[in-house]
């Protein structure tokens, strides 16, 4: 048995859209499934949870154990974009001052939900362990190192890395003339 669904699984789960060339691990969980747009040449790896409003381009990577939890704020990772394993992405998250009630089982009117959509943008790449809160906007380009909190945007092409993330260096942007190589090799259109 592969450990991906197939052709006519995928069609089962009840996506909103999706290209070809995706790979989704059984072992992988959806919430929403009306709410996944997933492009071309993606794959989702074991323990990977995915839920609310999530769009991923093509040419993506969630590798194992990495969480978007996106609610109505929303996800997207645009193309080229990856995560490394046991990533944790919040569009939605509790109020955690004390001022209102929290966890998903108290209704709304007892909490402040703090919502804003998290955005990667083409050629990102998020080390193991990472955490991104609401609202954050990752830059074209940027890479950020292991065990790092985003909890604000950063610009593109840069490296970051710490809690709070912060800038440590310029980030080579030399991927982009390979990327302009395969697209053309591989017949991408923009």
């Amino acid at each position: 048995m592969n450990s991906f669904y197939s052709e006519e699984e995928l069609h089962c789960l009840g996506l909103r859209a999706y290209g070809k060339d995706v790979l989704i691990s059984r072992k992988a969980s959806i919430y929403g499934a009306g709410g996944l747009t997933i492009g071309d040449h993606v794959r989702i790896d074991d323990f990977c949870i995915l839920s609310g409003e999530i769009h991923l381009h093509n040419y993506i990577h969630l590798a194992a154990g990495t969480m978007l939890f996106a609610g109505d704020a929303g996800i997207t990772f645009e193309d080229y974009t990856t995560t490394s394993s046991n990533c944790r992405l919040y569009a939605v998250s509790d109020d955690y001052s004390g001022k209102t009630m929290t966890n998903p089982m108290i209704p709304e009117e007892y909490k402040a939900l703090v919502r804003g959509p998290i955005i990667l943008h083409r050629h990102v790449v998020i080390g193991t362990g990472c955490t991104l809160l609401p609202g954050v906007e990752v830059g074209e380009g940027t890479s950020v190192g292991a065990m790092s909190l985003i909890n604000r945007s950063l610009e593109p092409w840069g490296i970051y890395c710490g809690i709070p993330a912060r800038k440590i260096r310029e980030r080579q942007n030399d991927l982009l003339r390979l990327c302009e190589d395969f697209e053309k090799q591989a017949g991408v259109q923009n």
